[in-house]
């Protein structure tokens, strides 16, 4: 007996150590931090063009052109109705997948007023630093009196159908369970802004919002990517106090909110008794206690290529890039970067030769690109 005990006791102490060394994340490269661009004002997105040169969004209203040079243009054209308050302001700028070519641009942004808001989607023509022949090529609604969760993040997929997240507006948050809301939902168009034919959800009226519905059961996913090497795509979400997500997007999916969350409500209350129910999925990764995560990329390049295929999540509540090591597209394990800087995180993106910009978030936000320290 006291043999048996001494065995059993042996696996569980070798299984316990060879399970922490084994769950020990690999080390991150050395790297140095170089400053690309600052005094920024809440810069929320970027984007890489084809010249070299970045787009940088301002939630507060300026769209800004930043060349190799290390020159800040401000790019002329933006709409004059967008609504600056709360959450609300100029949120993602992507371009389209034959930009060269067309010189389209679609940018995400909240209109409106205290009153009546929604988030909007634009398409233009970036043409020398002006936006040109401008196209609302869609709105959410219904709209809301909140300015916060308005989501706004977007990513093509390779039909060239445009992803838009749509946050819950806080106090709407039984709409991301109905169909006929665009509140708490992934939305897919094509990209003149008409609904796709084989969305999950259409119906024989051309003007039902269920049309356009790709995923629900969101509360404000603010980061969203599609991963060519998996043919998956990714997705971030902002829980409340807990209930952080890491999901994959799926057509016609319901992911849950507000029925089942682990997160409470702000005042410390349940929101809800079900953390699972029938026909509804469950996240790839919790983060409870919240991260509050926000932009999010996956590592593909020469520079870093130990990295490759790992995703990175820009972090706000901790100030930092969460590192997701992957094994095909399960978590592995996490690892945080980039903690002296001491600043919210607002959006990460891997340059196409694997280098590493972010975003700070802050009134005198910068713009910062991570290298490899031997290719000072």
């Amino acid at each position: 007996m006291q043999y048996r005990v001494f065995i059993f006791g042996l696996i569980i102490f070798l299984s316990t150590h060879f399970y922490s060394f084994a769950a020990q994340p690999p080390p991150f490269p050395s790297y140095k931090i170089q400053e690309v661009a600052s005094g920024l004002n809440y810069p929320w997105s970027l984007a890489f063009l084809p010249d070299g040169g970045l787009l940088v969004t301002e939630r507060t209203g300026q769209l800004i052109k930043i060349t190799d040079s290390d020159v800040s243009k401000l790019i002329t054209g933006l709409p004059t109705d967008i609504y600056v308050e709360g959450q609300g302001g100029l949120l993602e700028v992507v371009l389209h997948p034959d930009f060269s070519i067309n010189r389209w641009l679609y940018f995400s942004y909240a209109v409106g007023d205290d009153d009546k808001n929604a988030l909007q989607v634009v398409r233009a023509k970036l043409i020398d630093n002006k936006l040109t022949e401008k196209k609302v090529v869609f709105t959410v609604t219904p709209f809301k009196s909140t300015p916060v969760h308005f989501a706004g993040r977007m990513a093509f997929l390779p039909d060239k159908t445009l992803l838009i997240t749509s946050g819950d507006g806080f106090d709407y948050r039984e709409d991301a369970q109905r169909l006929n809301s665009l509140l708490g939902k992934t939305i897919r168009i094509n990209d003149d802004g008409s609904a796709p034919t084989n969305n999950p959800f259409v119906t024989e009226n051309p003007d039902s919002p269920n049309n356009y519905v790709f995923s629900y059961g969101h509360r404000n996913h603010q980061g969203i990517l599609y991963d060519a090497q998996r043919n998956v795509i990714f997705s971030n979400e902002h829980g409340p106090d807990g209930g952080d997500e890491l999901n994959i997007i799926q057509a016609g999916v319901n992911y849950g909110w507000p029925v089942i969350t682990r997160g409470l409500d702000y005042i410390g209350s349940r929101i809800s008794p079900f953390t699972e129910y029938a026909n509804m999925q469950q996240p790839r990764l919790d983060w409870t206690p919240s991260i509050a995560p926000s932009g999010m990329a996956v590592h593909q390049g020469n520079l870093f290529s130990e990295l490759n295929g790992d995703l990175l999540v820009s972090v706000l509540k901790f100030k930092e890039v969460r590192w997701l090591q992957m094994n095909g597209v399960k978590v592995v394990g996490q690892t945080s970067l980039f903690k002296e800087l001491e600043q919210r995180i607002r959006d990460v993106r891997v340059h196409p030769d694997g280098s590493i910009y972010i975003l700070t978030d802050s009134e005198n936000g910068k713009v910062l690109r991570i290298i490899p320290s031997e290719n000072e």
